[in-house]
């Protein structure tokens, strides 16, 4: 099974990670896509000779504790989209999104670029998802694809600007 769709749809983030030229990274990257190795794209991107680098996969599974309908579990996921968007913009996260309808229990999905589990671990367990035991978090090193790093810039093209409040 191809997952990219499915990542891709999956794919909530915001934002540019710090350091990476966005115009190198923009549709002049993409429509050179199978044009040949761009080497200074690779660094920027944190790829090895596999054009791959390391993440961490985080799956966050139903918790202990639902927090109820109410001001308090708005206020908890405004908390965690937060977290997210802070994240994706300090670049550690790149991909994120729910699980649609699973029977065992799977929520979500962060995919980290940082250092190390230990790194993942003390960003999960800042959201406030996991801290009220909404849900729990799963850790697994994941090699995959450096261009994954694109995900959070190509986003932000596929999302129309907010409209005005009418109010």
């Amino acid at each position: 099974m191809n997952f990219l769709p499915l990542m891709a749809g999956l794919c909530l983030a915001i934002g540019m990670p710090p350091g990476v030229d966005a115009a190198a990274m923009g549709p002049t990257a993409v429509a050179n896509a199978g044009q040949g190795h761009d080497a200074a794209l690779a660094r920027q991107l944190g790829a090895d000779e596999r054009g791959m680098r390391r993440y961490v996969l985080v799956i966050l599974k139903t918790g202990p504790a639902r927090v109820p309908d109410g001001p308090e579990r708005d206020a908890m996921f405004a908390g965690h989209f937060a977290n997210m968007a802070a994240w994706s913009a300090a670049g550690k996260l790149v991909l994120a999104g729910p699980f649609l309808q699973d029977a065992e229990g799977w929520r979500g999905l962060y995919v980290f670029a940082v250092a190390d589990r230990d790194e993942a671990r003390a960003l999960a367990e800042s959201d406030p998802v996991v801290r009220q035991g909404e849900m729990v978090a799963e850790y697994h090193d994941w090699y995959g694809t450096a261009a994954l790093m694109q995900v959070p810039m190509l986003h932000e093209t596929l999302v129309p600007p907010a409209s005005p409040d009418p109010g």
